[in-house]
């Protein structure tokens, strides 16, 4: 395959370009940066691979193989005693599949909810000429700097206050109180303040003139919303999806406050079951590779768009 470099002298046409061959030696360095290039990067996976390896491996091993094996290269080699025996004890240990649905309900209505109103929140901020955006925006990118332990105290407070509808005898009851609930575990992580800027971000790069175009042909700006800006922002969508997944999904601190009922716990206070009394090392591997199963899913289906997302924003001009 020979290397060409397109050459254009002054006052020549597109049509007069005469492609120009790069020298052996350019085209040598490039080859060879490229190679370098992908080994590099094939190492890098490989060693961010580890300890998934670990983990799955350790999975299938007895705790005394998995003490053996762990300061050598078998450690993440299926050799020895390998079994499903984990698996199964993890199932017998911990109601796994009430976990895995009430982690799967939080986040899925989490993510859905919150992709909902914080694109509709970053479409105000940046599609909308109102006095006092930017002050709005700015208070809101300002609450990332607070963590979320310094308020979880009061919000536990605030939730426990909170009027509710209760089921008891068939009956339809007002209450007060969210404790124990799932509303509980998704109504407070809905709103994101870093979803909200990502969008605002995002939907900026949007030229306005299409809503122009749209308000003449008199269409709300909900339809604009609806009809234009979602359409052309799937990978602010995908990137918001993942970045709002992850920590869902991981939930531990609140829902260890808040809930207390075994068959309302998530997957990641499920964790504790394991460490009481002997902890069986083997279980705990089988179960987080279970939980990790998910994660691995959604990233694969929307890297793309994550990829996307990400090259998108440095995009200037």
């Amino acid at each position: 395959m020979t290397v060409t470099r397109t050459l254009t002298t002054a006052g020549s046409s597109p049509d007069d370009r005469r492609p120009e061959p790069l020298p052996r030696s350019e085209a040598a360095r490039k080859r060879r940066g490229t190679v370098l290039l992908y080994i590099a990067l094939a190492l890098f996976g490989v060693i961010f691979l580890f300890p998934l390896v670990f983990m799955f491996v350790s999975s299938l091993k007895p705790d005394a193989q998995i003490l053996q094996d762990i300061d050598s290269p078998a450690a993440f080699l299926p050799v020895g005693d390998i079994s499903l025996d984990n698996y199964f004890g993890v199932f017998d240990r911990v109601p796994v599949a009430q976990f895995l649905f009430n982690s799967v309900l939080v986040t899925v209505l989490t993510v859905g909810l919150g992709l909902v109103v914080n694109s509709m929140a970053g479409f105000a901020l940046s599609r909308l000429e109102w006095k006092g955006r930017f002050v709005v925006l700015a208070l809101v990118v300002a609450t990332l700097i607070v963590p979320f332990e310094t308020i979880a105290v009061p919000m536990v407070y605030w939730v426990a206050q909170l009027p509710t509808l209760v089921i008891e005898g068939g009956v339809l009851k007002y209450d007060f109180g969210w404790l124990n609930t799932y509303e509980v575990q998704i109504v407070p992580f809905i709103a994101n303040a870093f979803s909200i800027f990502l969008f605002t971000q995002y939907f900026s790069t949007i030229p306005k003139s299409l809503d122009e175009a749209a308000r003449i042909d008199g269409a709300s700006w909900f339809t604009i919303y609806r009809r234009i800006i979602v359409p052309l922002s799937g990978p602010a969508f995908a990137t918001v999806a993942i970045l709002t997944f992850l920590p869902a999904w991981n939930q531990y601190l609140w829902p260890l406050m808040v809930v207390q009922k075994e068959e309302l716990r998530p997957v990641m206070v499920g964790m504790q079951y394991f460490f009481q009394l002997n902890t069986a090392w083997g279980e705990v591997m089988a179960y987080t590779s279970l939980i990790t199963i998910p994660v691995l899913i959604v990233f694969l289906v929307f890297q793309r768009a994550f990829v996307s997302s990400i090259a998108a924003s440095g995009v200037k001009g």
